[in-house]
């Protein structure tokens, strides 16, 4: 706000808002494997907040960490705050690399549309990740030890290295 003047408010997210909920899959993989978001335990008054200060401005600036991550926490806090609904307010998103004068002048100067090649590379990510999580972690709490999880690119790893691993028991 300091480099932006007294015209803007700054309001901060802390972050995610949105996720799969923790308790069920999350995703209907009946239907095109839609994710169902829930809002993030905590994160109900930040919202709150949030909606209010939306409710007082004419443009709205998103600006979240420039890579996937962020494009789809700038895209969880549209849906979350109904912004891609009002037809009176303009949603932009904007980034930058370092918090500085400049950085973030320049960032306003070439406001944008929300990626949404970026958001739905995270959103494909994080449905891999559950999907993946929640059919092998059970295995693997049974086989070796209760509490470990499974993420999609260790248990290709693992796969891979017990694949080389007969290999190398059945050689003669």
């Amino acid at each position: 706000k300091k480099f932006l003047g007294s015209n803007y408010e700054v309001d901060a997210s802390g972050g995610h808002v949105r996720d799969l909920p923790k308790s069920t899959l999350g995703v209907d993989v009946e239907h095109g494997y839609e994710p169902k978001y829930i809002t993030i335990r905590g994160k109900g008054d930040v919202l709150a907040r949030l909606r209010k200060e939306v409710k007082k401005a004419d443009k709205i600036y998103l600006a979240t960490d420039p890579d996937r991550e962020g494009e789809a926490i700038s895209w969880h806090l549209m849906k979350a705050l109904n912004l891609d609904e009002q037809k009176d307010q303009k949603v932009y998103r904007i980034s930058f690399n370092e918090i500085t004068k400049n950085a973030v002048k320049a960032s306003l100067k070439n406001a944008r549309e929300i990626d949404m090649d970026l958001v739905n590379a995270q959103q494909t990510r994080r449905i891999l990740d559950r999907i993946v999580g929640y059919k092998i972690s059970p295995v693997l709490w049974a086989k070796v030890k209760r509490g470990l999880s499974a993420g999609r690119v260790q248990s290709v790893a693992l796969r891979i290295i017990a694949d080389r691993e007969e290999e190398i028991n059945a050689f003669i």
